[in-house]
């Protein structure tokens, strides 16, 4: 057996297969033991300075490669209007700069051969830039092309025409994609009520269903159950908010230990964020108390100050324009952070102009970290929807930024939010990438429907989940697309796509079935009774940065989907995992008193809303021996935990 079928989106496995999958823990051991010794090398012999492509390698691709290779010029039949055609090409081998065509072509001497014509040849330090770029795997903004748009995302909002009602499809999201469905030819199946309810609770409050949850709702024969259930879970408010505080910890860039926090260079806004989504908080009011913070929220405008010396598109003020474009409006300010956009219509004046708002003096404007002796005047984005005062108050500036960004006109604001939470639910936004909103969504009249329809309902993002998750398109079952298919232009929306969990949802997944949940948290959320500490509520380990965790000192609105080699080694033999399989083992010992059959079916039950298959329960007997022991149980655990099964949200 093969070891990546263990992380394959699999679900049909026999006893052998189960079998198979404990011998794989020997082999993974082996691999970690070499991979410990390179560990032993000296730190020179494994330290390359990561590639930022936006700062490093845009723009040298724009001097030296554009003009012949991208936006509709492609000589030689050579595009480098995004990765993909790149890749095409054939030019690069991917990890491999001395077996790549492009080094060969930017060094050759013969001058007919050389690139860039009709240019002076590279720099050795030019050419090092780009074999450093193609051994780390060609890492590429996401969402970029040279090809340029002719779309633009409108800022005003727009009320589309909303398809009326009938017997079949009530729910407005579903009836605006009947016309699609049909021009698109897709048809859509419906998941079995046990699959949607593991899905919707996963989603909504980041929890498995507790079996005896699930058998109420399996045996609830009303039409409407489906309703009741997402009602029931979005009414449960702390728990909604423990989840979704991991949503808005990545974007906010918000922890309780790291860079910053002891030196008092950051600032948390746990207590006032945890409270804000217990209640519930409107979102246009929790953006201006942000924008425009009390002492409790002050943080994220207030950024990072990072130790020693820092260029200029890293101060406090640069990061405050950055991030704000970034999470309210979908804008990609980074370039234009440093110098004119290479990827979007901004200029480095705009970038500036918005720094200028939160600043406590005059900020003189640097171009590639170099200054020009201009001041920055302060000035929003979208002047036709109101101005800064540059005159005012720091203060007053940024109260009258914060009633910009809601403005009811500011139709982006709510486009790039609803756009966020189709994706959280569904796996892939009605814009991708979410952080490029000046992409052409795959369905407007959705995107701009949801956006309305939201500050029809006074800014309510549980009303928005709650539409979206009783809705016939989530509820269909989930598809399995490549890479190539999630990023196409040519995107066509066949349901939900399945996902892995976060670190989070898998940890309080493990916590929840084996009550092994940590004693305290970390986050300062006030006392939470006798609730079981969530994940979200913990200070990160090496195995949930493994799993996708961020360290948060930058923004990340979505996280990788891809199972990596170290996640796989740290879920296969890690110490931390194996540790928490070895305590929630001695739990289900002493909470089942060895009681085999039903120990399994609580297991099979809670972690895949679903009782063991026959094969499964003859497999799971044989692991756990004529008398389960703790390390038999954890190996049990170990062989559930693996399935993809557990291990997606589909």
């Amino acid at each position: 057996m093969h070891v990546v079928n263990v992380f394959r989106f699999e679900v049909e496995y026999s006893q052998q297969d189960v079998q198979n999958s404990l011998k794989l823990r020997a082999t993974f051991m082996r691999i970690t033991i070499a991979l410990g010794l390179l560990l032993l090398l000296p730190s020179s012999a494994l330290a390359v300075e990561p590639i930022d492509f936006s700062h490093d390698v845009l723009p040298l691709l724009q001097s030296a490669c554009a003009k012949c290779h991208t936006n509709g010029t492609y000589k030689g039949s050579f595009s480098l209007d995004t990765r993909e055609s790149l890749l095409e090409s054939g030019m690069v081998e991917v990890g491999k700069s001395g077996e790549s065509d492009l080094i060969e072509r930017l060094t050759t001497e013969d001058p007919e051969l050389r690139m860039p014509l009709e240019q002076d040849p590279l720099t050795p330090e030019q050419v090092a830039l780009f074999r450093r770029w193609i051994d780390q795997g060609l890492p590429w903004e996401e969402g970029f092309s040279f090809q340029q748009s002719t779309y633009e995302l409108p800022l005003a909002p727009r009320r589309p025409e909303v398809p009326p009602a009938s017997q079949q499809v009530s729910n407005p999201v579903d009836r605006i994609l009947q016309p699609y469905y049909e021009s698109h030819a897709v048809s859509l199946e419906p998941v079995t009520d046990a699959a949607f309810a593991r899905r919707v609770s996963l989603d909504l409050i980041g929890l498995l269903p507790k079996p005896e949850q699930l058998a109420a709702f399996l045996n609830d024969t009303s039409p409407d159950r489906r309703e009741q259930y997402v009602s029931a879970l979005l009414s449960q408010n702390r728990e909604y908010a423990e989840h979704w505080l991991t949503f808005w910890n990545d974007a906010l860039r918000n922890d309780y230990a790291g860079v910053g926090y002891i030196e008092g260079g950051r600032k948390q806004i746990t207590g006032w964020l945890y409270q804000s989504l217990v209640e519930n908080k409107p979102f246009d009011q929790f953006v201006r108390e942000l924008i425009n913070p009390s002492p409790e929220s002050e943080g994220f405008i207030n950024g990072i100050k990072w130790r020693g010396r820092v260029n200029a598109s890293q101060v406090r003020e640069i990061q405050f324009a950055q991030n704000i474009s970034q999470v309210f409006l979908g804008l990609n300010m980074k370039c234009a952070s440093c110098h004119d956009s290479f990827i979007n219509r901004w200029k480095l004046k705009d970038a500036y102009s918005l720094a200028a708002i939160v600043a406590s003096e005059p900020i003189e404007i640097h171009r590639c970290d170099k200054p020009t002796g201009e001041l920055a005047t302060a000035a929003f984005l979208y002047p036709e929807l109101g101005s800064i005062d540059p005159a005012a108050p720091r203060e007053e500036r940024l109260r009258q930024l914060g009633e910009l960004l809601t403005h009811p006109e500011n139709g982006r604001f709510t486009r790039t939010i609803v756009n966020r939470i189709w994706q959280r639910l569904m796996g892939r936004g009605l814009v991708h990438p979410v952080d490029e909103m000046d992409n052409p969504p795959w369905n407007a009249d959705l995107l701009d429907f949801l956006a309305v329809d939201l500050v029809d309902h006074q800014y309510d993002l549980k009303h928005t989940v709650q539409l979206i998750a009783t809705s016939q398109a989530y509820q269909a079952h989930c598809e399995i697309i490549s890479e190539e298919a999630l990023n196409a232009k040519e995107y066509v929306f066949r349901g939900p796509l399945t996902r892995r969990m976060t670190a989070e949802q898998f940890f309080d997944a493990v916590w929840m079935l084996t009550n092994s949940a940590p004693a305290e948290a970390a986050a300062p959320v006030g006392d939470r009774g006798e609730q079981p500490v969530r994940a979200a509520l913990v200070n990160s380990s090496l195995l949930m940065r493994s799993l996708g965790r961020p360290n948060r000192e930058q923004i990340v609105t979505t996280r990788p989907a891809v199972l990596s080699t170290l996640q796989s080694l740290d879920l296969s033999n890690g110490e931390e995992f194996h540790s928490l399989l070895l305590r929630g083992a001695e739990n289900l010992l002493a909470q089942w008193n060895a009681q085999a059959e039903p120990m399994i079916q609580y297991v099979y039950q809670t972690a895949l809303a679903r009782l063991p298959a026959a094969d499964e329960m003859t497999a799971s007997l044989s692991i756990l021996g004529d008398e389960p022991t703790a390390e038999s149980i954890a190996d049990l655990l170990w062989v559930v935990f693996m399935l993809p099964e557990f291990q997606m949200i589909r």
